[in-house]
C-alpha cells in the first residue's frame, strides 16, 4: 500500500461523519486552509441545508458556484440541475427553466433504478475534477451511513451497462474516484462510543464496497488535557466532607462545583482517550488520525472555520 497523500495534494475530497460529529465544520476547515494555501477551491454542500454557507457568513447557495470567500466557492447539489447540465454537455440538447416532462422521466428512472441520483451527484463533482476548473473539489457528503452508497454507485452501474454512453461515462468516473493519488474520504468523529463504532465500521465497508481509498480521520471536539496524574489524586483526595471544608475556609466559599468540574473534566478526557485509543487500533494501518481541538464557542462562522483551519493546518504539518 502506498502512503497515503497529503489531504491538501488531492483534488477531490469527500467529508463525512455520523450526523453532529462536525462533518460540515471540517469540511469547511479544510477549504479554507486550501485557499490560504493558495488553493482555488470549489465546496460542495449535497444535502442542500444551508449550513455550509454559514461557516463563511455567506447567504445559502445554489448549484452554480459562488465565491464566498477569498479563493471559495461554494455551491449546494440539485440533481435535477445536475441532470439539465448533463444533457446540455453531453447530449447537446438544449434546456431552458425546469425540464418538464423529462424531469418527470428522471424521476421515475431515479426512483426504479438505484445508483441514478447518485451518479448525478458524483458525476458533477468528478466533471469539476476532469476539467480543473478548480484546484481542490471538498465535497460536504452525505453521513456515513449514505455515502458508500454514492461512491459505490459508478461501478454499480458499470457491472450493469456493458457497453453504450452511460457506461463510457461511468468509465471516468472511476478513473478519478480510483486514483487515490487525486480522490481521498475523510471521516470525522468524536471520541465518542457510536461514533467511533460508525466510523470503524465505515472503513471497512469503503475498503471493501468502493475504489474509493479513505485517506483520514478526523477526530473532532478532542479535550484537551487540563490536569496530571499528581492533579487527579489531588481531587480524590479532596472529596472526603473535612477536606472540602478546610478547602471553601481558604478559598473564602463554596468549592463545591468547583471540584466537581474538575472531576468531571477528568472522566470525559479519559473516557475521551479511550475511544480514541480503540479507534486507532481499529482502523487500518499507516491511516492519518488528525486530531481536532474542542471549540469553546457558542456561535459559528468565519472566525470558527479559520480557527478549524489553522488546528487542521497544524495537524498536517502545514
Amino acid at each position: 500500500m502506498t502512503a497515503a497523500p497529503d489531504l491538501l495534494q488531492l483534488k477531490l475530497v469527500f467529508v463525512t461523519g455520523k450526523g453532529g460529529v462536525g462533518k460540515t465544520t471540517v469540511a469547511a476547515a479544510l477549504a479554507y486552509l486550501a485557499a490560504e494555501r493558495g488553493k482555488r477551491v470549489l465546496v460542495c454542500e449535497v444535502d442542500a441545508k444551508g449550513d455550509l454557507s454559514s461557516l463563511f457568513e455567506a447567504t445559502p447557495t445554489d448549484f452554480t458556484p459562488r465565491e464566498v470567500s477569498p479563493g471559495i466557492w461554494s455551491m449546494s447539489m440539485d440533481t435535477e440541475a445536475s441532470l439539465r447540465e448533463y444533457l446540455k454537455l453531453h447530449l447537446r440538447i438544449p434546456l431552458v427553466g425546469r425540464i418538464g416532462p423529462l424531469a418527470k422521466a428522471f424521476d421515475f428512472v431515479a426512483t426504479a433504478a438505484p445508483g441514478v441520483r447518485e451518479i448525478l451527484t458524483v458525476g458533477k463533482l468528478c466533471y469539476e475534477v476532469r476539467e480543473r476548473h478548480y484546484d481542490l473539489v471538498v465535497v460536504d457528503a452525505p453521513a456515513s451511513g449514505h455515502i458508500v452508497g454514492q461512491l459505490a454507485a459508478p461501478q454499480a452501474i458499470n457491472d450493469l451497462v456493458k457497453v453504450g454512453l452511460i457506461r463510457s461515462q461511468t468509465d471516468w468516473m472511476l478513473q478519478i474516484l480510483s486514483d487515490h493519488q487525486q480522490t481521498g474520504l475523510v471521516a470525522v468523529t468524536t471520541p465518542e462510543e457510536m461514533p467511533v463504532s460508525e466510523t470503524l465500521e465505515l472503513a471497512t465497508r469503503v475498503q471493501e464496497e468502493t475504489t474509493v481509498r479513505m485517506s483520514a480521520v478526523v477526530v473532532n471536539r478532542v479535550l484537551p488535557e487540563l490536569f496530571g496524574q499528581r492533579e487527579e489524586e489531588i481531587f480524590e483526595q479532596l472529596r472526603s466532607p473535612e477536606a472540602e471544608a478546610v478547602l471553601a475556609t481558604r478559598a473564602g466559599g463554596d468549592t463545591t462545583k468547583v471540584l466537581e468540574a474538575a472531576r468531571l473534566a477528568v472522566t470525559m478526557r479519559r473516557t475521551g482517550s479511550a475511544h480514541l485509543q480503540r479507534l486507532q487500533a481499529g482502523l487500518p494501518k499507516g491511516l492519518p488520525v488528525l486530531l481536532m481541538p474542542f471549540m469553546f464557542s457558542r456561535g459559528f462562522g468565519v472566525r470558527t472555520t479559520r480557527q478549524m483551519a489553522q488546528s487542521l493546518g497544524e495537524e498536517l504539518g502545514h
